[in-house]
């Protein structure tokens, strides 16, 4: 397996130069093709407005995301036409609600997706909508990376959060070809139980399974020594030195990590290092 479609989802080009640059790198790594998606937004919500005045507030919102999704183009292939890579640029211009049908129909047929932090300074509701649309809708695994991280020396010294769930194994599964070029995997489990299935070898099979794919990987245990399971994934991280996360995505509904929050929520705003997540 291997990554040989990557797409990445532009709304400003401006804020999105370092998953561009990622995503640019990977594509050269991978001897890959890079889809970039530029979509322009409209966030008009015509039920606010009296009558009348809804089509003239419309159709301003649409001119006004046509011409994001043009500027966003054009920086995007200007940006592209300087590298040797095989790539194509789309654009698109969707309402806030309705922005994961074009992203999910991209995202589908995509081995790996680029994207940006969907909270924090550079995120917005947009970028929360086009990661869920890729996850759920989509069934891509995504690389989201830091805002204003354009490094691409990444993937060398990798966290593989463990905790038997479906979501963990398939994110493990959809990285193997990023674990398979790391110098060094940790998988790392965080207080496992104490009467589960593997209580006698925590992540045992995991590795077995890593290491038939000729993946070295070694195994931390760690006990529950911070409220927040994603707290103590981003300090073993420094600890180890590591450059990238690779962890299952939403466990729980997304409206329960939207009200309530979760490890997914958290681990996304707290992050300073690229996250591979797969649900």
């Amino acid at each position: 397996m291997a990554y040989k479609s990557i797409l990445t989802v532009v709304t400003d080009a401006k804020s999105a130069s370092a998953q561009i640059e990622t995503a640019i790198a990977l594509t050269r790594r991978e001897d890959a093709h890079l889809d970039v998606l530029c979509v322009g937004i409209d966030y008009t919500q015509t039920g606010y407005y009296y009558g009348g005045a809804a089509a003239v507030l419309t159709q301003d919102a649409h001119n006004e995301a046509m011409a994001a999704a043009g500027k966003a183009e054009e920086t995007v292939r200007q940006r592209l036409a300087q590298e040797d890579i095989r790539w194509a640029v789309e654009t698109s211009v969707s309402m806030v609600g309705a922005l994961g049908g074009p992203v999910s129909m991209f995202a589908r047929f995509s081995d790996l997706v680029v994207l940006q932090k969907p909270y924090g300074e550079s995120g917005s509701q947009a970028a929360e909508v086009i990661l869920e649309s890729c996850l759920f809708e989509g069934h891509a695994p995504v690389l989201v990376v830091p805002g204003g991280s354009a490094s691409t020396e990444y993937g060398k010294r990798i966290v593989l959060a463990w905790n038997q769930s479906d979501e963990a194994l398939s994110a493990a599964r959809a990285a193997l070809p990023m674990l398979k070029s790391a110098s060094v995997v940790n998988i790392t489990i965080i207080d496992p139980p104490a009467h589960g299935p593997e209580r006698s070898d925590p992540g045992g099979l995991l590795s077995q399974f890593l290491a038939r794919h000729g993946v070295k990987a070694e195994v931390s245990v760690l006990a529950r020594t911070l409220p927040r399971a994603s707290e103590i994934l981003c300090r073993h991280a420094r600890d180890i030195n590591a450059d990238m996360v690779v962890m299952g995505a939403y466990g729980h509904s997304r409206f329960r990590e939207a009200i309530l929050g979760g490890a997914t929520r958290n681990m996304l705003e707290i992050a300073d290092l690229p996250v591979f997540m797969a649900h």
